[in-house]
């Protein structure tokens, strides 16, 4: 092989790593950014990460909202009608949020099973839910009758 053909391979070489390395470092990127959904029966069932943010939704259990003294804390159940999940929020809730709702909320769980929120997404009309949630209670088979998700 005469070296300005190893120089060529070389370089070629070099270029061929060089995408491999971008292309390895772009799919870490987009796996991190990433956003599950997982419904309260995941999480309880351990399906959920731990410290990673993900998003849950559910419908928020009746008499389960608390008030905290700051006036921005609230705490709530968050069930698919199988399994509950205990979620922590500090902020204003969405003017549609109550109790009895469909709910889609985005934050990390920590190690004690409580869902830490950064954000809650209420349903904007009674007939509405998400479609991560109403395929979660179809799935756990507690799906209320009427409603509609948002791929309708």
């Amino acid at each position: 092989m005469t070296p300005k053909r190893k120089k060529r391979l070389m370089l070629i070489g070099l270029m061929v790593a060089a995408v491999a390395v971008a292309v390895g470092l772009l799919l870490n990127a987009f796996q991190k950014n990433l956003l599950f959904f997982f419904s309260p029966t995941q999480v309880i069932a351990g399906e959920a990460p731990i410290g990673h943010t993900f998003r849950i939704g559910g419908l928020v259990m009746p008499g389960s909202l608390q008030r905290e003294e700051d006036g921005l804390t609230v705490r709530f159940d968050l069930t698919d009608n199988a399994e509950q999940v205990p979620v922590r929020y500090t902020g204003i809730l969405p003017d549609l949020f109550r109790e009895g709702q469909g709910i889609v909320s985005m934050g990390k769980l920590d190690e004690s099973g409580v869902f830490t929120a950064s954000e809650v997404l209420a349903k904007h009309d009674e007939n509405y839910m998400p479609p991560e949630v109403a395929e979660a209670l179809e799935k756990s088979g507690q799906m209320p009758h009427g409603l509609k998700t948002g791929e309708n």
